[in-house]
């Protein structure tokens, strides 16, 4: 196990706002909270009513950085999620996305984004994602209409996700040309899903990037749901059924729950706190189709994460190699 340093997490009588390795902050200068929400299932898997009573629930919990794309449930998680913030837009991070579909050349980027400002019904979000990397619109074309949209007041910062750490960095020398940079990154990271410890992770400490991962519950997995016979991602979606399929995978989401009962806390609950206890200090993205199901998540910012039970739990699933094989050197 290699040293990810002290793991203690904000407990209920510490703030639950702290600074990420890249000064984000609200347009009203509050750091963005250890904690994100991610409404990808905003108007699709939860309705308008369970939508905003999530929203209010991330509220009261102290989250006040809320993620989106442009395509999310064909736009009815924008539009949402624009409602919900519109009364208290300065207190607010908004992060969305665009280029998942169409590429990342200028001329998507910026119609995409139009489509993103009509359906929140804003005119500037303070972080915005390229979806996924495309290898064929020229990295410079890419970050120029980035560069030119902050200058204009449209975006803050700049984030990537579903990208790799040499992808990034070609990337990070661009902006530095135009006098800008990668501020975020956003990749998958869980429990059973540790590939960004490789080199994403300590590439994003390095730059000082903000680290907002996705899926921290693994599709459901780690909540111990699909045991119990209950219904989600994994049985309703050939994609996240397939990216969880590995039976040991399984077997570290039995073994998780067995150690969320001795502890008299939630399988969700832990794996979350695993995730916000890398030294990376990510912020990952939490998400659900009711208050009910969020709750779990919510907790993890109220325990404490020592580095034993850190360890504990890393041990339930194999580590990824090291990106060097020379271990004698490590």
């Amino acid at each position: 196990m290699d040293d990810h340093g002290a793991r203690r997490l904000a407990s209920a009588a510490a703030p639950s706002q702290i600074a990420a390795m890249t000064d984000l902050h609200t347009p009203d200068g509050a750091p963005v909270s250890r904690l994100a929400f991610g409404t990808m299932q905003f108007g699709g898997r939860a309705d308008a009513v369970e939508s905003r009573a999530m929203y209010d629930a991330a509220r009261a919990a102290g989250i006040n950085h809320f993620d989106t794309a442009v395509g999310y449930t064909e736009g009815a998680s924008e539009r949402l999620l624009g409602g919900f913030v519109a009364t208290e837009r300065a207190h607010i991070y908004l992060a969305t996305k665009v280029g998942y579909m169409g590429g990342c050349g200028r001329a998507n980027i910026r119609a995409q984004f139009d489509t993103c400002r009509s359906q929140l019904g804003m005119d500037a979000v303070d972080l915005l994602y390229l979806h996924r990397w495309d290898g064929d619109a020229p990295l410079e074309e890419t970050f120029e209409t980035l560069a030119k949209m902050q200058q204009a007041g449209l975006i803050r910062h700049i984030g990537v996700s579903n990208w790799a750490a040499w992808q990034v960095m070609k990337g990070q020398a661009v902006c530095a040309r135009l006098g800008t940079r990668i501020d975020a990154i956003q990749p998958m990271y869980n429990l059973v899903k540790r590939q960004a410890e490789v080199e994403l992770l300590p590439m994003a400490m390095d730059q000082q990037m903000a680290v907002m991962p996705y899926s921290p519950l693994g599709g459901g997995l780690l909540t111990g749901k699909y045991a119990r016979g209950e219904t989600g991602r994994l049985s309703e979606d050939d994609r996240y059924a397939a990216r969880y399929a590995p039976a040991w995978m399984h077997e570290a989401a039995a073994a998780l729950a067995q150690l969320a009962e001795e502890l008299g806390t939630s399988p969700a609950t832990l794996a979350v706190a695993w995730v916000m206890g890398h030294s990376a200090r990510p912020s990952p993205l939490i998400s659900a189709r009711s208050v009910a199901q969020l709750r779990p998540s919510l907790a993890a910012a109220e325990i404490e994460m020592t580095e034993a039970l850190y360890a504990r739990i890393a041990a339930l699933s194999p580590a990824p190699p090291p990106a060097t094989d020379r271990l004698e050197e490590a």
